[in-house]
């Protein structure tokens, strides 16, 4: 198995929408805003090559709405799905599987793309199967008020009109997944959206995360810092108390999705709690 980290651009959220219930005097410390109040994000997605499969984690926004929709989120820098892919030698034709943890904008947008002629939308990824799960599907495709502005019907029906879209099996009595059926176990979260799946890979030797919205940021590691977007936040805390609990037991890696500045970190138990131990590049640690 190989892994590799996939830029598919820059973005920038709106601080206290990122950090909730939490003052900018705190948040700022670690996530400085701009005049407009907005943070710099990552869409930081993951690539595995595993013998003949090659699964993508999410695919970032993709590049098909409009100007007036991308103005929302003033898209930033030189980074693109196709020119990291093409850094190790891939293209998005030879990927497999395309797992999506969940189905908000900026982590499914890339899969979902208009035709040459631009007159309708087709699958990004032309010989993949799209992975969801039937509770998330449901969620997505049926949106409540407080999410329906990040489940759009452009990033997601065409994935069943296309055949390609298949579903993990959920276990009725656990919150994990044991080896699922692309090969590494799932964390399943449910105060940032119903049924958010968290990819968990044995990779040389260590445990690696990624952590999608369950963990955006380092910024995010003290348990109050949730983002306003969670739809539960108060089950979000609890699971980040347990994931974090185990994270600093058994020093997971954890792969930030939305972190600009920070690619891997850890954390470890201190008297307040779980919080930041060390970050990494991704080249640092796994190669």
């Amino acid at each position: 198995m190989k892994v590799y980290p996939i830029e598919t651009g820059n973005f920038k959220l709106d601080g206290g929408a990122m950090f909730g219930v939490v003052p900018k005097t705190l948040w700022q410390r670690t996530n400085p805003a701009d005049s407009n109040n907005l943070i710099d994000m990552s869409m930081r997605c993951m690539l595995i090559e595993d013998g003949d499969r090659l699964i993508l984690i999410d695919t970032g926004v993709g590049n098909k709405q409009s100007d007036k929709f991308f103005s929302y989120y003033y898209l930033f820098g030189d980074f693109s799905l196709d020119t990291s892919l093409a850094k190790y030698g891939f293209h998005r034709d030879d990927i497999t599987d395309v797992f999506l943890t969940h189905l908000h904008f900026d982590h499914c947008g890339g899969a979902i793309e208009y035709n040459k002629a631009h007159t309708f939308l087709q699958p990004a990824f032309k010989n993949a199967k799209f992975w969801s799960n039937k509770n998330h599907w449901q969620w997505a495709t049926e949106p409540n008020a407080r999410e329906k502005a990040s489940f759009l019907k452009e990033n997601i029906n065409p994935m069943e009109f296309s055949g390609q879209l298949n579903y993990i099996n959920l276990p009725t009595d656990t919150d994990l997944i044991k080896n699922s059926e692309l090969g590494f176990d799932i964390f399943l979260a449910d105060g940032h959206t119903e049924k958010q799946m968290i990819p968990m890979l044995d990779y040389k030797g260590k445990k690696l995360v990624f952590m999608a919205d369950l963990l955006p940021l380092v910024g995010s590691i003290p348990l109050p810092y949730v983002m306003g977007y969670d739809t539960r936040p108060l089950l979000t805390l609890n699971e980040k108390l347990k994931f974090l609990n185990k994270a600093a037991d058994q020093k997971y890696f954890l792969f930030l999705e939305h972190d600009a500045n920070n690619e891997l970190c850890t954390v470890k138990h201190t008297e307040k709690g779980v919080r930041l131990d060390k970050t990494y590049t991704f080249d640092e640690v796994f190669n």
